[in-house]
């Protein structure tokens, strides 16, 4: 699989994503967001595994062996995969869908930032004004004050936080592990299992209200992770974490549009005005980068 290829598959993840936030935010009228986490990635999880057996099966007629150090890191993905997406859904239940969409696509800058502050990769000086203008741009966001964030806003930057450590682990992973999908299965099980101990913990279990979150249930965890997150790691074998992160993040524009067209829901002015600047500061992280190097 060429870069392209890779790209054209991020892209359709991020259209799934997107329009997943809707599902996620529906689903909180009927379950809580630890069963609905631990079930949609079980689910996931569960819809994967055949593929990744067979995967890893492939893999270990080439001669080649999954090390322990391999299984942690898919381990590991699945615990940052948990965290950003039990923050997330705790928090989309308190904001909108189109804020969610765009706050937790700040996770693009801070992939580069990470990958400056903890293992030394030096990123483009894009990734300095893109910071400032998603700063601008949640400032707008919540109205021009920053009092107007709701609690559901701060959820969803943190865990930005933890999709973009989820994102930079997947892409260390992968390359030094070629089995993509086997990392999907194992880090939705691994996902799915806590969020499901969580539930056990935090919630009442009801038959009927997973029933009644049923269809939001297999859209969140069919597609959106099943389907959805597998393209992400079998793409992210074929092209760049900040490529990746950039293209992931038409994720915040599909969730605007899924926002509007299925729940009717409008931002003020100012709004838009901030989510126009948060966009184009996401889209700078790597187009300026691309637009340097042909120019070059």
């Amino acid at each position: 699989m060429n870069r392209l290829k890779a790209n054209i598959l991020l892209l359709i993840t991020a259209l799934i994503w997107g329009t997943a936030f809707v599902a996620q935010h529906t689903s909180m009228e009927n379950i809580g967001p630890y069963y609905f986490t631990g079930i949609r990635f079980m689910l996931g999880g569960l819809v994967v595994l055949p593929l990744a057996l067979r995967e890893l099966s492939k893999y270990r007629q080439r001669g080649a062996e999954v090390s322990l150090k391999d299984w942690l890191g898919m381990a590991l993905c699945g615990v940052f995969i948990f965290t950003a997406s039990i923050t997330q859904q705790i928090g989309i239940s308190m904001t909108s869908v189109t804020n969610a969409g765009f706050l937790t696509g700040l996770y693009v800058p801070l992939v580069p930032l990470m990958l400056l502050v903890f293992w030394r990769k030096l990123p483009h000086w894009s990734i300095w004004p893109s910071v400032v203008g998603c700063m601008v741009g949640t400032y707008y966001l919540s109205g021009g004050n920053l009092s107007g964030l709701s609690t559901g806003d701060f959820w969803m930057m943190v865990s930005a936080i933890f999709w973009a450590a989820q994102i930079i682990t997947v892409g260390f992973v992968v390359r030094n592990c070629s089995t993509p999908v086997m990392l999907a299965s194992t880090q939705f099980l691994v996902c799915g299992m806590l969020g499901l101990t969580g539930g056990l913990i935090f919630e009442d279990f009801s038959i009927a209200n997973v029933m009644a979150a049923g269809f939001e249930i297999f859209y969140a965890g069919v597609l959106s992770v099943g389907i959805a997150f597998t393209l992400q790691a079998v793409a992210q074998t074929y092209t760049g974490q900040a490529d990746a992160a950039i293209i992931m993040s038409g994720e915040t524009l599909f969730a605007a549009l899924a926002g509007a067209i299925i729940l009717g829901e409008r931002l003020p002015v100012e709004g838009y005005f901030g989510a126009a600047i948060m966009f184009i500061s996401i889209l700078s992280v790597e187009l300026l980068p691309l637009w340097r190097r042909k120019t070059a």
